[in-house]
């Protein structure tokens, strides 16, 4: 379940971003019974199902992989640094990355790719896909225990763009932006029609740019561009960025997909 579908249901953003969006754990009675049936699931799934699907992938090194993603959430792929880890060789590592990716569970965000005159990093960064189970691989149960950790501000960046690229209108190129000069922009979204939407989450309830947002933003040259941070907030700022709560933004792409 996404943000959008979520308006039925009596519950928050909050709940949806702890929990994550498997109708079971959201709709668990408790976070700590939520909890448990993440971790259960991440259990069985890796043991039992895909270990019957992909009988040569050992669920430990699977298990330890997934952990490490979550560690990692939204970072720069590294497939030797990843390999080192597992004590496994690259091929072997990106033969792993692959099953997850097709099992939509990991989403490997591509990186802008164009002709601008500025050195643009290659690596896609990797997310895991379901923001409860980063939390549940992280032990962490409730929005108090998200919010203090370090991986609340990346998985707030996973949760944005997850929500936002299950509502994009067919044909819609997504991707990153960043530069070696520290030029960075969360999600480029090429929509049909040729319009691009540059967007940054931030994991502040009154957002604001920084230096490497307004690089990105004169290098990309959007149509519009806008800020998601975690208030209710709209406002529109003095240099034209939209400051948007996350559901309105989706709502908005949502309407384009009509």
């Amino acid at each position: 379940m996404d943000l959008l579908e979520l308006s039925d249901q009596g519950m928050t953003w909050e709940t949806l971003f702890v929990r994550g969006g498997f109708p079971d754990p959201l709709l668990a009675p408790t976070d700590a019974w939520s909890f448990r049936l993440r971790r259960d699931f991440i259990r069985t799934f890796l043991e039992r199902e895909l270990a019957w699907m992909h009988p040569r992938l050992p669920a430990e090194a699977l298990s330890r992989l997934w952990t490490m993603l979550a560690h990692g959430q939204g970072g720069l792929l590294n497939a030797a640094r990843l390999a080192g880890s597992l004590g496994v060789a690259v091929r072997t590592l990106n033969r792993y990355l692959g099953v997850l990716f097709d099992l939509l569970l990991v989403r490997r965000l591509l990186p802008f790719r164009a002709n601008i005159g500025k050195r643009l990093v290659k690596s896609p960064r990797v997310y895991l896909r379901d923001s409860g189970f980063v939390h549940a691989l992280l032990s962490l149960s409730g929005f108090e225990a998200v919010a203090g950790h370090p991986v609340a501000g990346a998985s707030w960046k996973g949760f944005v763009i997850e929500n936002l690229l299950a509502v994009v209108p067919d044909r819609t190129a997504a991707s990153f932006f960043r530069t070696a000069a520290g030029a960075e922009m969360d999600l480029v979204l090429d929509l049909p029609g040729g319009e691009r939407w540059a967007i940054e989450a931030k994991w502040a309830r009154v957002p604001r740019p920084t230096k490497g947002f307004h690089l990105a933003r004169g290098a990309l040259a959007p149509d519009r561009t806008f800020l998601v941070g975690t208030g209710p907030a709209r406002a529109s700022r003095d240099d034209g960025v939209e400051v948007i709560p996350l559901r309105d933004l989706a709502a908005a792409l949502a309407a384009r997909s009509r």
